[in-house]
């Protein structure tokens, strides 16, 4: 009590000043303002964090280089930005004090507001490019749960180090080589389904059926032997098989090998294709499908690890840039229309001058379709720049991207 007409003695971090509650009274909302209607000790230690009642002294623990802007706020009613604080930390000590911004003088207010909107733009970018991935320690901890779980199992200890050897090529030189036979293997499979297609390497029967070359025949069921063994032995070493399925990369070497035994099971049971008819057709989709046995290099490429997380993660961007495209290849397709349909060079309808729009936009020029007139050409001309333009935009974010998952998954090796 008795705080009007006394001088309040105030120690900030060691700094000592003394204050008139005159002026501590003029902004009553303020923490030191709200000192003088404190009518007990438990309120004011509310406010402050010590109170000497003989020295009659508030201790506050804050800085004390910025209290010096406060006073001199109490004394003019202006407040000045601490260029020495980050703006982030200068909020929370004007919030601590209880000064609002609106007490910002002029010639601080700019560039303190410009600083927080930095600040905001800078956050934001950080975010887009992690874009809610999961962190490096916390998959590292995954994986650490994950080896744990070997503790509790027969064998354990065996089946950790098997496991380690076929899921990370940088664990011991039997993994690395291992890694290198399945490399191996995959593009022996891929390159034996290439010859195939050749004319000079295929045989017909007597009925006009196409056979497959014994070696190339040979070396098929050895791939398809290698990946079986491959994936299975993955789904029995692993520690967690709920999780082994939810793994992209143990989904595309299941994916690699469940075509040929379809085929297989058509071709026993059913007979040869010609005999199918439609699901002949299909069968020969799946034999197809063994083309996908490339994405299994992914599991020992880095590269096509952080190419597959970057597309993942940046949906965003990609949506964008197809909007983009859709959005030019509509317009400059119905300009090349209403200046070409009457020259008869391809440009009949809008939905064929699409497929115009779209090599162009993309900058591939197959010249299968090109405009004749001075008008068309304009248009074709401001295709192929916007084209370029709206190509380019998000390609540097996608690319950072890239680096950032690309840093992250040799960190995890």
């Amino acid at each position: 009590p008795g705080f009007e007409e006394d001088v309040i003695n105030i120690n900030v971090g060691g700094l000592r000043r003394r204050l008139s509650s005159s002026a501590l009274s003029k902004f009553p909302d303020t923490r030191l303002g709200r000192l003088l209607s404190c009518d007990s000790e438990e309120s004011i230690l509310q406010l402050c964090d010590d109170y000497d009642v003989s020295a009659r002294e508030f201790y506050f623990d804050r800085n004390p280089g910025f209290f010096l802007y406060v006073l001199h706020f109490y004394q003019t009613g202006k407040l000045h930005v601490m260029e020495e604080l980050c703006v982030f930390s200068f909020c929370q000590e004007i919030e601590y004090w209880g000064i609002n911004e609106f007490f910002l003088d002029s010639c601080c207010s700019y560039r303190y507001h410009e600083r927080k909107l930095e600040s905001r733009h800078h956050n934001w970018d950080e975010e887009s490019e992690v874009s809610s991935v999961d962190t490096t320690p916390d998959e590292i901890s995954d994986i650490n749960h994950d080896l744990l779980r070997y503790s509790t199992l027969r064998c354990g200890n065996v089946r950790k180090r098997l496991w380690l050897t076929m899921e990370n090529p940088g664990y011991s030189i039997p993994s690395k080589l291992f890694s290198f036979v399945s490399i191996s293997v995959v593009l022996v499979s891929i390159a034996t389904m290439c010859i195939h297609s050749m004319p000079e390497y295929q045989e017909v029967d007597e009925n006009g059926n196409v056979l497959d070359e014994p070696i190339l025949h040979k070396l098929e069921y050895f791939c398809i032997s290698w990946f079986t063994f491959e994936v299975s032995s993955r789904l029995l070493l692993s520690p967690n098989p709920r999780k082994f399925f939810k793994h992209p990369l143990n989904l595309i070497d299941i994916v690699s090998v469940l075509p040929f035994y379809f085929t297989l099971l058509v071709d026993v049971t059913m007979g040869s294709d010609s005999e199918l008819g439609n699901l002949g057709k299909v069968v020969q989709v799946f034999r197809l499908m063994r083309i996908f046995r490339v994405l299994k290099l992914a599991r020992n490429s880095t590269g096509l690890r952080s190419l597959g997380a970057t597309l993942k993660h940046s949906y965003r961007e990609v949506g964008i840039l197809l909007l983009y495209l859709a959005v030019g290849v509509s317009v400059f397709s119905g300009v090349a229309y209403t200046a070409e349909k009457e020259e008869d060079v391809g440009f009949d309808t809008i939905p064929a001058c699409w497929w115009w729009g779209t090599v162009s936009m993309t900058t591939v020029g197959y010249g299968d379709v090109v405009p004749v007139t001075v008008a068309g050409k304009l248009a074709a001309s401001g295709c192929i720049l916007g084209g370029i333009l709206v190509v380019a935009l998000p390609i540097t974010i996608i690319f950072n991207k890239f680096s950032h998952f690309y840093r992250k998954q040799k960190a995890l090796e």
